[in-house]
């Protein structure tokens, strides 16, 4: 269940050049959340309405706290890289639907700032028991969250540059290093996934995709983030889904992402 609150600034940390890492106090939704599900940020600038999503990266149930790690892309952003420890923000979430965790080995696929929701969902994979193999790409050197991603999973790297791990993008790692798992789960820009998508189809092997998008309103009515179906949604009866509401987790094989 959904619910606006106060946060706290707990810490603030640039990781790289444009990333930064958010630890925010916010009992209610942490309480809530799950990984793969997102958050609206809202600016304290009333000329910008419109809340900024940003997935979750971390939850610490037990302190009430959840870490979002973000890429500073406009005014909105930029003004949170601001904040300081102490600083008040208003949240809502925890919004989407998150992944579907199995009790089977899983592979972990991510690019970019669709990065940071995989570090959650891979220390949830480990307390299950499941095997977790991470397979993360970057354009260079600066890994961001990849240190972290090694306590909890068996990481692979692609670089556009080469300059850590295999060269290229994520398909060049799991093909260098003949990886395979029971679940695929994807995180990152649409023609990622699509490859992502077709490997799975051909290994046969179940498939969640996150969904990257601009949104609006965050929770579903504006049908401002809509994505391509195989299926009729029920709420709009096109070949339609709100990534915001019916995801931004999906099975892949239930979105057209051509």
């Amino acid at each position: 269940m959904k619910v606006q609150e106060t946060g706290i600034v707990v810490s603030q940390k640039k990781l790289a050049d444009g990333i930064y890492s958010l630890w925010v106090k916010t009992e209610q939704i942490a309480k809530e959340a799950k990984a793969g599900q997102f958050v609206s940020l809202y600016c304290k600038d009333a000329q910008r309405l419109l809340p900024r999503p940003i997935s979750i990266c971390e939850i610490n149930r037990e302190e009430g706290t959840m870490r979002f790690v973000y890429r500073v892309a406009g005014k909105g952003t930029e003004e949170f890289s601001g904040y300081r420890t102490g600083d008040a923000i208003t949240l809502l979430g925890p919004l989407g639907n998150g992944f579907e965790k199995r009790e089977k080995s899983g592979m972990l696929i991510a690019g970019g700032i669709g990065i940071p929701p995989m570090l959650q969902l891979a220390k949830e994979l480990k307390e299950t028991g499941a095997e977790v193999t991470a397979v993360v790409g970057y354009r260079d050197s600066h890994t961001f969250l990849a240190d972290e991603l090694k306590k909890v999973a068996k990481v692979y790297i692609a670089t556009e540059d080469g300059s850590v791990g295999s060269r290229g993008n994520v398909m060049n790692a799991i093909a260098d290093h003949s990886l395979s798992a029971e679940v695929i789960y994807a995180c990152g820009p649409k023609l990622m996934l699509r490859a992502i998508k077709e490997f799975g189809e051909k290994e046969g092997v179940e498939t969640q995709i996150s969904l990257e998008e601009k949104m609006a309103c965050g929770i579903g009515a504006c049908l401002a983030c809509v994505c391509k179906t195989v299926e009729i949604d029920d709420h709009s009866q096109v070949h339609n889904a709100r990534i915001c509401k019916d995801g931004p987790v999906f099975e892949a094989g239930k979105v057209d992402l051509s």
